[in-house]
């Protein structure tokens, strides 16, 4: 029983005022955390996904599937919002489930949050350096092969260094790494819209016909490249017609994927119970808005077919004459990058700190530098490894591993807002997820029926993580957890408090 013992909800929230133990420092705002979930959001899914998806899988209907997608997401954003307001504390999923759910499956979902973020981090870094280097290489600057993380590269060195600079300013923290974020945000954002507004005169209405295109079966992948799905039921994906916008929502899913990051900012909220859902569900109507008119705009001047894999809003414009637009976008795409690695590297640094906190990994990891109001060593730690893997691991090797720690906590999410609902009915809720058991159950099962449309290796890559985080909890967390030592609150802690 002692695996499933749970958090009492009045501690985590006395652990979120700060009673008694250090805190992180309260200056976000609802503005703030809606700027922090488009700039998380708001990513390379703009910027390539969108010709990838509507080429190969729905055509112009693509718009289509990111409305099915960001429906899906909202049924999910709903139960964060929920849970955000109730018990706003560092940590997100983690924190939720060990209020819900007990301390294991609070850990097993800690420890596929910090998959997800530690690799989103560090792969984002490396496609960051890949724009970069298109960028330097169109004025004549070449960096050296060997550091450039080519094939026949020892190293992606411009990736560790961008890790290691996002480290330094999370580490000064305050109006340093606000500022910061947020005026990476507004370049990214300024020049979507440029671009949406300017592709409004290329448009040639006939590249929309047909706007849903005939079905097509795909051809069957077999061994561990096949989806779960497929081998279980031996049904081949279809492309376009009614089935491909669906399973173009399926891949287009992981497009929104950072909305929950917001969430991982609560104890750094000053009024958490009214901005955190404000901050949720705001940054994915704002980035939805986007994500279609992007897609309407793209295969409008094109058509689908034609689509560039890579870079399809550049190339795009390239092929009407205007080469122009395809620098601004590449401009755009190197700054919004570097947001979403910031925005990822500074939630998995909540998520440590969390998870320290409650012993489960070592208390250094949740000590506030007390004059930066900020977890120096934990970042310190988070930039080494983070950096190590930016300067050595290839783009494409474990991306997938992202989603499905992802999907794994979203899902964790949805469970536990049913459970709560019943074992803890009168807890005060500032925001309430609508039309429950519903809302959570659609997510749910749509978080699970995605997990099962990945491919078979990375749900064995999965798995592998999981059983290193496992051997870790029973090596070290069950037996240095604070509730298994009965410490109140970290009393050990001097009462310190950092503004």
């Amino acid at each position: 029983m002692s695996l499933l013992r749970k958090k009492p909800l009045e501690r985590a929230v006395k652990e979120a005022r700060g009673e008694g133990e250090q805190r992180l420092r309260r200056d976000l705002s609802a503005l703030d955390l809606t700027i922090l979930g488009v700039g998380v959001i708001l990513g390379t899914g703009i910027f390539v996904l969108t010709g990838t998806v509507a080429r190969n899988m729905a055509g112009p209907a693509v718009a289509l599937s990111f409305v099915v997608a960001a429906a899906v997401c909202a049924c999910a954003a709903l139960c964060y919002a929920e849970f955000a307001s109730s018990v706003p504390v560092a940590g997100s999923a983690y924190s939720y489930s060990y209020t819900a759910l007990g301390e294991l499956p609070a850990w097993i979902i800690g420890w596929a949050l910090s998959l997800e973020l530690t690799l989103a981090t560090a792969v984002v870094a490396v496609g960051w350096s890949g724009y970069l280097q298109s960028m330097l290489n169109s004025v004549g600057l070449h960096l050296p092969a060997a550091l450039s993380g080519g094939d026949d590269a020892v190293l992606n060195l411009p990736a560790a260094l961008l890790v290691l600079v996002l480290g330094a300013v999370l580490i000064v923290g305050g109006k340093l790494s606000k500022g910061v974020t947020n005026v990476l945000v507004g370049i990214k954002f300024a020049i979507v819209l440029l671009v949406i507004i300017a592709g409004l005169f290329f448009i040639d209405t006939d590249n929309y016909h047909p706007f849903v295109p005939e079905a097509q079966h795909t051809a069957k992948v077999s061994g561990l490249q096949a989806p779960v799905l497929q081998l279980l039921t031996g049904i081949t994906p279809t492309a376009f017609g009614v089935a491909g916008i669906l399973s173009a929502a399926a891949m287009v899913f992981f497009a929104y994927i950072g909305f929950d990051m917001v969430a991982t900012s609560a104890e750094e909220t000053r009024r958490p119970q009214r901005d955190l859902p404000i901050g949720i569900i705001a940054s994915l109507v704002v980035v939805t808005v986007l994500y279609v008119a992007v897609c309407l705009v793209v295969t409008g001047m094109q058509h689908y077919s034609q689509l560039s894999v890579k870079a399809p809003l550049a190339d795009a414009f390239t092929a009407k004459g205007h080469p122009f637009f395809a620098t601004i976008i590449s401009l755009g795409a190197v700054v919004g990058l570097a947001a979403v690695s910031l925005i990822c590297f500074r939630s998995q640094s909540r998520v440590i700190f969390a998870m320290a906190r409650d012993g489960l990994l070592p208390k250094a990891l949740y000590k506030v530098d007390p004059k930066h109001g900020t977890p120096k060593i934990n970042l310190v730690v988070l930039a080494v490894i983070m950096a190590a893997l930016a300067a050595f691991m290839k783009f494409d090797v474990l991306a997938e591993m992202v989603n499905i720690g992802t999907l794994f906590a979203f899902a964790a999410v949805s469970a536990s807002v049913l459970i709560l609902r019943r074992t803890a009915p009168d807890l005060p809720r500032a925001f309430r997820t609508p039309w429950v058991p519903f809302i959570p159950l659609v997510s749910l099962l749509c978080c699970l029926y995605l997990m099962l449309n990945l491919q078979l290796i990375t749900w064995v890559g999965f798995l592998v993580w999981l059983a290193v985080g496992l051997a870790l909890y029973f090596g070290y967390g069950r037996r240095h957890s604070r509730l298994a030592e009965g410490v109140p609150d970290a009393a050990e802690q001097a009462d310190a408090t950092v503004s």
